[in-house]
């Protein structure tokens, strides 16, 4: 998550509530950090195409396996009472998402409503993602927690949250397939997470394989049926073989 330097409207500290409700400056989204506000900049190109390649996967996934799961972008959690978190992706039950938007106000995850994963692409402030998220979502037992740094070229999973060190840490680099605790399904490797492509080449490629596949059942479906009407044409054939012997006399049983 890219952040700037803490800013408050009149330098006073913020409930949960008021942040909530709070309209800041056009374009700017804010975490809330102890009662502060911390605007968060725009990303670069990369952390927007690595942020919507995992959130898009993870929806692949979900609907491969029939899940009711979803996975989105621009989502709050709330860690501490006055504390509130939009990490890069989310992903929590479909049940609690529908709950959520339901509801007035920003699109945040209250006490006691706790996703499955959260993602963090770092950024500049790699401090903010590896020490300081860290503990707020392992104090919410979040049971799972990507830190994607293309920096420095790794992606760490984070599970168990109970842990003596608020989280255990496994390290995947260029050339690892990553292994995800809460989906062990999931197929995705470090390489392509740290460079993705961009989602629309995925999905045109998708389009382009159902066409495929289409085309080639289409083909499959009407050889089928020029081979049921050849054997129709030779049964046809012969039983008037069969019937013109029988008229000279001959049993074509018994030739």
């Amino acid at each position: 998550m890219i952040q700037t330097a803490a800013s408050e409207p009149s330098g006073k500290t913020m409930t949960f509530e008021e942040y909530v409700r709070y309209q800041g400056e056009p374009g700017i989204r804010y975490e809330l950090f102890h009662g502060h506000l911390e605007p968060i900049t725009t990303p670069t190109g990369l952390h927007t195409s690595i942020c919507e390649f995992v959130a898009s996967r993870l929806q692949r996934q979900f609907a491969a396996q029939q899940l009711p799961l979803v996975a989105k972008s621009a989502v709050g959690v709330r860690t501490e009472e006055d504390t509130s978190r939009i990490p890069d992706v989310v992903v929590c039950s479909r049940e609690l998402w529908e709950r959520l938007c339901a509801r007035p106000g920003d699109g945040i995850l209250d006490t006691g409503e706790t996703p499955l994963l959260v993602v963090e692409v770092v950024s500049e402030d790699w401090r903010r993602d590896y020490v300081r998220k860290r503990a707020e979502y392992a104090m919410v037992d979040i049971p799972e927690y990507w830190i994607v740094d293309p920096v420095r070229q790794r992606v760490w999973v984070l599970s168990d949250p109970q842990s003596e060190n608020s989280y255990e840490r496994v390290e995947f680099q260029s050339g690892d397939q990553l292994v995800s605790v809460q989906f062990p399904q999931l197929e995705l490797t470090v390489d392509i997470l740290l460079s993705p492509p961009l989602v629309e080449d995925v999905i045109r490629e998708e389009q382009t394989q159902l066409q495929r596949a289409r085309q080639e059942t289409e083909q499959a479906m009407q050889e089928a049926a020029q081979a049921k009407q050849q054997a129709e044409r030779e049964r046809q054939r012969s039983e008037r073989l069969a019937a013109y012997l029988r008229e000279q006399g001959v049993d074509p049983e018994a030739l």
